[in-house]
């Protein structure tokens, strides 16, 4: 099938760029530890994986500790998957927390791993087979590529970098820019001056994608569910049963971006 290139390719980071699964785990763990003081600092063996397992729930950084607390304490696994929303305000009520406070601690416990160990840090960041690739197609085609992230600006840089991906603060939207992922698109749409049809937007988080498509200015935006990503079985479930989602494969985002599309009917 032939299709227009798309004049713009916004995509996600964590979760469809880059697997940043171990560091992930390794900051909430030690930002656990300076909010909730546990005696053995060394966490259980098989919390990381447990860890990992869940990771599709969060939704921003400080969210992170919060799961591990809520493993600690023994929530099960299939709960958490289901009423994670519920269960972070409990948390956080119960036990007087506030999430900017613990954000800004996971952030500046980031920051100082970076400023002393660059190295080790950017070594437990994966980037996802071919997506490197294909972005460096997309930069030299006509396309105009976006990362549009809830991962703070300055550390997508510094980890593309380390792949020889160079691209200019104003296509990098991170955390610093508080805007919900759908204004952004909205604002990109205007200064291009461009269809909403033009647009196609890969993401991980089904929500993310749901929310865009409630738009009523942005229904015709192409939306791509990254099913490499942080998403949960049922989420591919879901997505897969919605014509307005597209579940898309690793090998097919590697592809040119006419078979990106599947033909209905």
């Amino acid at each position: 099938m032939n299709v227009n290139n798309p004049k713009i390719l916004a995509l996600d980071f964590d979760g469809v760029i880059c697997d940043g699964l171990i560091e992930y785990f390794e900051v909430a763990w030690r930002t656990y530890c300076q909010v909730w003081l546990p005696v053995n600092e060394t966490p259980p063996d098989d919390l990381a994986s447990k860890f990992y397992r869940l990771r599709p729930v969060i939704e921003t950084g400080w969210e992170m500790p919060i799961l591990i607390r809520a493993l600690l304490a023994g929530i099960a696994e299939e709960k958490i998957l289901q009423k994670w929303g519920s269960i972070v305000q409990e948390i956080l009520q119960t036990e007087n927390l506030n999430a900017k406070e613990i954000g800004t601690k996971l952030d500046k416990l980031r920051d100082e791993w970076i400023a002393t160990d660059l190295e080790g840090w950017l070594s437990l960041h994966r980037f996802y087979p071919g997506v490197i690739d294909k972005i460096k197609a997309t930069v030299a085609s006509l396309t105009k590529l976006y990362i549009i992230t809830t991962k703070e600006g300055r550390f997508v840089q510094k980890l593309l970098r380390q792949e020889e991906v160079y691209l200019t603060p104003e296509v990098i939207f991170g955390k610093e820019v508080k805007r919900p992922k759908y204004e952004i698109l909205r604002e990109l749409i205007k200064l291009h001056n461009i269809a909403a049809d033009a647009v196609w937007f890969v993401e991980d988080r089904l929500k993310t994608l749901q929310v865009v498509d409630k738009q009523t200015d942005l229904q015709e935006v192409k939306l791509f569910l990254a099913d490499w990503g942080y998403n949960t079985p049922s989420e591919k479930v879901t997505a897969q049963n919605d014509p307005r989602i597209q579940l898309l494969s690793l090998s097919e985002f590697a592809k040119d971006f006419s078979e990106w599309i599947v033909v209905s009917g």
